[in-house]
């Protein structure tokens, strides 16, 4: 029998162990029921099909019943008869279904250790005892009470208080007739004693902002994989953008997954790109965020429609052969009110020292990678887009913050680690965890660290030393060489390093060289508005710049916008200025950016060796007279090499004797000053031939007529 305090508890959803007094319980052959139904007139136990509802007694206003039932075996099914005034419904008890949670499920999770995190925690419609409805399953270790909350229970949390599993600190609940589409959050006790209301850190597909909650869904099944993955020796151009800014429908709305797919896919396999990378399509509140302050991280945004149309944007990417790589922000989380903010009453998912827990700079919170079963939640989800998805690789964001304590921080705000040092192991340890898992299980992915300091082995296996990332953004290039071209030519004689110091290091690591959306926004202008001269030289110049970041070694990385010198910087909110991209001279820098890709994609020169030293060679970095690079980009073996020569000043200069390897004929193969691209059309035709008269350390040259602010490429003729 129920004494008071029982009722009592029941009536506040209190009952810190729901499943011990409510649903049916067997005691010395007597069965008895409890159900809490809040606003119920009358409640009554249907067992046998056909049998006579046996009424339950109403013990307490907020609609508690309790009653015997006789003629109900222990083991038997049984539905509830609901009385609301005149409506009556037949339901079945959550309460009457054991442990969801399988034993190895459980130590996995204790241990830290399920990678497979999503197929066990979160909401997952299931059918059990021949009673359809949902499992729900959450991590709160603190919290003295969890309940589900939705549609399916009028947002009460007196209905579906879940039950703990101690050995792991997940709380769950099978609810009947909960099915695809329905909104829910847990309503969680904190040891504090403050109740809050949470969406679900594991939910598939959440409502769209403003509000909050999380919605059931189903995976759709992975789409094919790409056929052609990238590889160290394989080509490498990327394309970043924006889902929601990319582009957008007539009355300014964001355009869906499908829409997406029709209009962005083949665009960017038009203009030769071989990948497209996502800014964060996670769910996250704040569009002004860009996704990098998610609060889904196993949701796709609902911007852009459910997770089944992410799932068919992802198949039509692979179909044309376009790799799909997301942006990933393991590094910090928004402090949201239904977010993972102190989620069960306690700094569950961040650190509580804000000296290691808040994020400065962006006034976020930091995950605890010292804590295993958040280390293992950011791993699962990590193998989640992967395997659930079929994604080709993440971009890991912000490295730099995550490697060390004091990032971004004074004197005296942060705590050293356990060594006195300022690398946060516990984080590293995740990375190489990370890096580990991802090779082992999806070893054609690519994981992409945006990292901007010294690190020494971004890039090198974890077995070698490393932190085992595929790929290390190269922020130094990025930063050099725009600078450089932000100078007037009549000073870049005095600044020539800045374009040379990279190769320095330029296979210290396997790099990528990002122009991305950092370089475009909060004031810093587009970049062809970083360009200096009137009109015609800013495009030129930027028709330069591209042409030398073509031919550099690396792999490449161009933000949407950028491919057709988008006129102003860019803004979340606004779509791409479509109008200016049909002006010619900005349809010229496009065409650029189709026959570099295209160039670079057919000519192993320019990729095969771009983490080898032996895949580049100086012919003359030292011509700062003139502000002229030349040099040699080779794969080995049989394929041609290729000559770039860059003419960073606004004057022609014919005559100009270029040291070759080999006699012979060659030939232009891209002018970026061609009238194609809009530029003056100054060039070499098909008629050069070397001879042998050494120059700049070669055994033979040419003479060559250097376009104004141009870059050539050369090979030998066939």
């Amino acid at each position: 029998m129920l004494d008071a305090s029982d009722i009592t508890a029941l009536a506040t959803a209190a009952d810190a162990d729901p499943f011990a007094l409510r649903g049916r319980h067997v005691r010395d052959g007597v069965v008895r029921v409890t159900v809490v139904c809040p606003g119920a007139s009358a409640v009554a136990v249907i067992g046998a099909e056909g049998a006579a509802p046996q009424p339950l007694e109403r013990v307490h206003a907020a609609g508690v019943f309790h009653g015997t039932v006789a003629e109900l075996a222990a083991d038997a099914g049984y539905r509830l008869q609901v009385r609301h005034g005149e409506h009556v419904t037949l339901e079945d008890d959550a309460y009457r279904f054991g442990p969801l949670l399988g034993e190895l499920d459980a130590w996995l999770i204790a241990e830290g250790r399920h990678l497979a995190l999503w197929r066990v925690l979160g909401a997952h419609p299931d059918t059990l005892d021949g009673c359809p409805g949902c499992r729900f399953a959450v991590w709160a270790p603190g919290a003295r009470r969890v309940a589900v909350i939705g549609d399916f229970n009028h947002w009460d949390a007196r209905r579906h208080p879940m039950r703990r599993r101690p050995e792991c600190g997940v709380w769950e609940i099978f609810v009947p007739g909960v099915g695809v589409g329905t909104r829910y959050k847990y309503e969680v006790l904190g040891d504090d004693g403050q109740r809050r209301h949470k969406a679900d850190p594991l939910a598939f597909a959440a409502e769209l902002r403003p509000a909050t909650a999380s919605v059931v869904a189903t995976l759709p099944p992975p789409p094919a994989p790409l056929a052609r993955p990238a590889g160290a020796e394989r080509p490498l151009a990327i394309y970043e953008v924006h889902a929601a800014s990319w582009q957008r429908a007539g009355d300014g709305a964001m355009l869906d997954w499908d829409a997406l797919a029709a209009r962005l896919v083949p665009y960017v396999t038009a203009l030769g790109f071989t990948h497209l990378e996502l800014l964060p399509v996670m769910e996250h509140p704040f569009d002004g965020s860009w996704g990098y302050q998610p609060t889904g991280l196993f949701a796709p945004t609902a911007r852009h429609g459910d997770p089944a149309g992410f799932a068919r944007f992802v198949a039509r990417c692979h179909e044309a052969g376009l790799g799909v790589l997301l942006d990933w922000v393991p590094g910090h989380f928004p402090d949201d009110d239904h977010g993972l903010a102190r989620f069960d009453g306690t700094c569950l998912y961040e650190h509580a020292d804000p000296r290691q827990g808040v994020h400065r700079d962006w006034d976020t919170l930091i995950y605890n990678y010292g804590r295993h079963e958040v280390a293992n939640f950011l791993l699962a989800n990590a193998l989640f887009w992967l395997e659930c998805y079929g994604v080709d690789g993440l971009r890991v964001d912000a490295v730099a913050s995550m490697l060390y304590l004091d990032y971004s921080r004074e004197p005296g705000d942060w705590i050293p680690n356990r060594h006195g040092g300022r690398e946060n192991l516990e984080a590293v340890d995740f990375i190489e965890r990370l890096n580990r898992a991802v090779t082992e299980r999806h070893p054609a992915a690519l994981t992409i660290a945006e990292e901007s300091t010294a690190w020494p082995g971004v890039s090198r296996a974890v077995g070698e030393g490393g932190l085992g990332f595929a790929y290390k953004w190269n922020m130094g290039w990025m930063h050099d060489t725009l600078a450089y071209m932000r100078r007037d030519p009549v000073h870049r004689r005095y600044h020539h390093d800045e374009l040379t110091f990279g190769l320095l290091y330029a296979f210290s690591e396997r790099f990528v060289l990002p122009l991305s959306h950092d370089e475009v926004v909060h004031g810093k202008g587009s970049l062809v508005g970083k360009m200096p001269g009137d009109r015609w030289q800013q495009f030129a110049n930027l028709r330069l710049y591209f042409g030398f970041m073509w031919a550099h070694p690396g792999k490449k990385l161009l933000f949407m916008g950028g491919e057709f010198a988008q006129p102003g910087e860019w803004q979340h909110d606004h779509p791409l200025d479509w109008q200016a991209a049909a002006r010619p001279e900005h349809a010229g820098i496009a065409r650029l950016i189709g026959d570099l890709n295209r160039l670079y994609r057919e000519l192993p020169a320019l990729h095969a060796g771009d983490a080898a030293p032996d895949g580049f060679a100086w012919i003359d970095c030292d011509d700062h007279a003139h502000s002229v690079l030349a040099f040699r980009r080779r794969a080995g073996g049989d394929a041609p090499e290729l000559i770039a020569v860059c003419n960073f000043t606004p004057v022609v200069r014919p005559a100009y004797r270029l040291g070759v390897p080999a006699p012979g004929r060659y030939r232009e193969v891209l002018n970026s000053d061609s009238r194609f691209y809009g530029g003056s059309d100054v060039g070499n035709g098909s008629d050069l031939v070397a001879a042998a008269r050494p120059a700049q350390g070669q055994p033979c040259s040419l003479d060559l007529t250097l376009p104004p602010l141009a870059c050539i490429w050369l090979q030998p003729a066939c």
